[in-house]
């Protein structure tokens, strides 16, 4: 569902979307919003062609992505074991994309406030509102800034083949998970397996996989073409 809004001092970004039946449209995105979205229960982004053009809404089910900048972000339903408290249907970010993926979903600010999705388990016990607020399993994390915020955003990480498959990361499942994800180097797996990183420091065990990953890349690339 496509609705019109008034334009007005917002945070657009270049990106694209690709719509449910594939077509890929580029413009500025503007996806750190508030308001109520076109279909209740869904998350939702606006969107206009050009610095110009007149903004529109767009609801999560009427794509399959988005991007903006580098980050990707997927439409995606609560796993089968949660219930996500603001929407049924919102977008997560593809934070890794390997063969298992990684995927994170902002759950609001610190402070409690902002319009991020919100998770709780089926049985409707709610988890901790802190950053390490614990309770069936799950914790949110501070990540900083996210989806153009400037407070501290909560956040809920996701792993599995595609959405549809995707579970919880947890204290518990988190060395097996994450050692699956960064198989393919060995030496992160090491530190994993080794304690050095847990879901409180998730993001800096991102940034060092990406930074090995990246070596090894370089690596190869500089024997196939040794001269």
């Amino acid at each position: 569902m496509l609705i019109a809004v008034s334009a007005k001092s917002q945070k657009w970004q270049k990106g694209s979307f690709t719509d449910i039946k594939g077509n890929k449209v580029t413009g500025l995105i503007h996806d750190d919003l508030s308001g109520k979205g076109p279909i209740k229960d869904e998350g939702y982004i606006e969107f206009k062609d050009d610095s110009k053009a007149n903004p529109y809404k767009l609801s999560a089910s009427d794509l399959k992505s988005y991007m903006v900048g580098q980050d990707s972000f997927v439409v995606a339903h609560a796993p089968h074991n949660t219930t996500w408290t603001k929407k049924e249907l919102d977008f997560v970010k593809v934070e890794l994309d390997e063969e298992t993926k990684l995927y994170v979903a902002e759950v609001g600010t610190v402070s409690g406030g902002g319009n991020g999705i919100g998770v709780r388990p089926a049985g409707g016990v709610g988890f901790g509102t802190g950053p390490y607020g614990g309770g069936y399993g799950g914790v949110s994390i501070d990540i900083g800034g996210g989806r153009g915020r400037k407070g501290p955003v909560q956040a809920t990480y996701y792993y599995g083949a595609n959405t549809a498959e995707m579970d919880q990361l947890t204290p518990m499942n988190f060395e097996d998970a994450m050692s699956d994800i960064m198989g393919d180097e060995q030496e992160v797996v090491d530190k994993i397996r080794a304690h050095q990183f847990n879901l409180g420091n998730i993001q800096k065990l991102i940034a060092y996989f990406k930074q090995v990953k990246e070596a090894e890349s370089k690596r190869l690339k500089a024997e196939s073409n040794p001269n």
